[in-house]
């Protein structure tokens, strides 16, 4: 512990004299250095951290947990199949659908979509996409009306609700005059808003029957999604789904189907953390440098403090609290400043962007139409933690220097 003394000598060493203006000045850059480095990790491993975090949710609440897809083709025997695995316990739904791609046109523009064949009542359950409805759109639906189209893509296309959206089939029917490729118009019944560029700009939502008969899948489906209570689970539910539907299907559960962008993603947070943590060891680097000057600039003192009986241990931990405090206001400083900014970013993203008339975040190219943001308190204290022992491993040379200063040598050329 600290003496009383000890503690005063320090504070006091903290202010400036009349000629060591400069190695205040340095240490004040060294303590900014180390909160801007911890404002700044705590922010982009936040911002990372919240991306993951909304996306998977989404992703989740769109994406079925698990695929089955029949190898040989389409599923016949859907119905018998889907109660089966209905039956399992910890499953929730098993939709049969059909995916396709399609060429979309409106009145004047023509696009690429993925149609997704569904009846209304495996529809009705997907909560994410019921809630972004618009009005009476499940009605119509439900008779075989029309289609649902996402907002965006109703825009890209200009076409409202009660216009009609021409689809392309890849497939094609012979015909007298050759072989033409399946098209067909059909009326917006709805639209629907998951705040998901990719979902919102690219899917039509249509009756199974509709879709039987546009992708000529007589009485049949391309594949059976299944969701599950727990999607953290679906490895382990794996051998019971593949004993429930025999060895004709193929499993891909969501997992297999997002590897790729979610282990992208871990990967960019762990190297931003390493590029940003150099950030702090950079500051830290400039505590060493700042304390150096302190030493030198109070080689008078030291040795008139050894003269008057402080031990070599004093002197050391005098320095050690100097350089410690810049570590610890700097760290403080930049933990508070984090958690606000990251707490508040999408105002203060929506205020630059009107302050500059430009976008930071343009939703076309991300999943998101908001910067999400999740504030991991064991990240805000890992990042804590190596910021004060980078800072304290700064302050220990420079202090052991202090303590080593001879008071003789130091005041025969005073």
């Amino acid at each position: 512990m600290l003496s009383t003394f000890e503690r005063m000598v320090a504070l006091r060493y903290l202010w400036p004299g009349r000629r060591e203006t400069f190695t205040f000045l340095v240490a004040m850059f060294s303590l900014l250095g180390i909160a801007f480095g911890v404002f700044t990790l705590i922010v982009v491993m936040s911002v990372m951290g919240g991306f993951r975090e909304e996306l998977l949710t989404r992703i989740l609440g769109l994406q079925p947990h698990v695929v089955a897809r029949a190898i040989d083709g389409a599923i016949t025997d859907y119905g018998p199949l889907a109660d089966k695995v209905r039956a399992i316990e910890g499953v929730e739904t098993a939709a049969p659908v059909i995916r396709a791609e399609v060429l979309a046109r409106g009145a004047r523009r023509v696009t690429g979509a993925l149609v997704y064949g569904i009846s209304a009542e495996d529809l009705a359950r997907k909560e994410r996409v019921v809630s972004g409805l618009s009005a009476d759109a499940i009605q119509p639906y439900a008779k075989s009306e029309g289609v649902i189209v996402g907002h965006r893509l109703a825009n890209k296309l200009r076409l409202e609700v009660g216009d009609s959206i021409r689809l392309i089939a890849p497939t094609v029917t012979a015909t007298a005059l050759g072989s033409v490729p399946r098209a067909r118009a059909y009326e917006i019944v709805g639209t629907f808003n998951v705040d998901m560029s990719e979902y919102d700009s690219g899917f039509v939502f249509m009756p199974l029957n509709l879709a039987q008969i546009h992708f000529k899948y007589r009485d049949a489906v391309s594949s059976l999604e299944i969701t599950v209570e727990n999607p953290d689970r679906v490895r382990a539910m794996r051998p019971a789904l593949g004993q429930a539907i025999g060895t004709n299907f193929r499993l891909t559960d969501w997992q297999q189907i997002n590897a790729t962008y979610f282990s992208v993603l871990e990967v960019e947070q762990r190297v931003m953390f390493l590029i940003l943590m150099l950030i702090v060891l950079v500051a830290a680097f400039n505590i060493i440098s700042s304390m150096i000057m302190l030493v030198k600039s109070k080689g008078r003192q030291i040795a008139i403090l050894r003269t008057v009986g402080a031990t070599r241990g004093q002197i050391m931990r005098i320095f050690f609290m100097n350089g410690a405090l810049i570590g610890i206001v700097g760290t403080v400083t930049g933990v508070v400043g984090g958690i606000l900014f990251a707490f508040y970013i999408e105002p203060i993203r929506e205020f630059v962007e009107g302050l500059f008339g430009t976008r930071l975040f343009p939703h076309e190219f991300y999943f998101l139409s908001q910067l999400p943001t999740r504030i991991d308190g064991g990240e805000v204290a890992v990042v804590a933690i190596l910021a004060l022992a980078l800072s304290f491993l700064a302050t220990l040379y420079p202090a052991w220097r202090a303590a080593r200063v001879d008071p003789v040598e130091a005041l025969r050329h005073d």
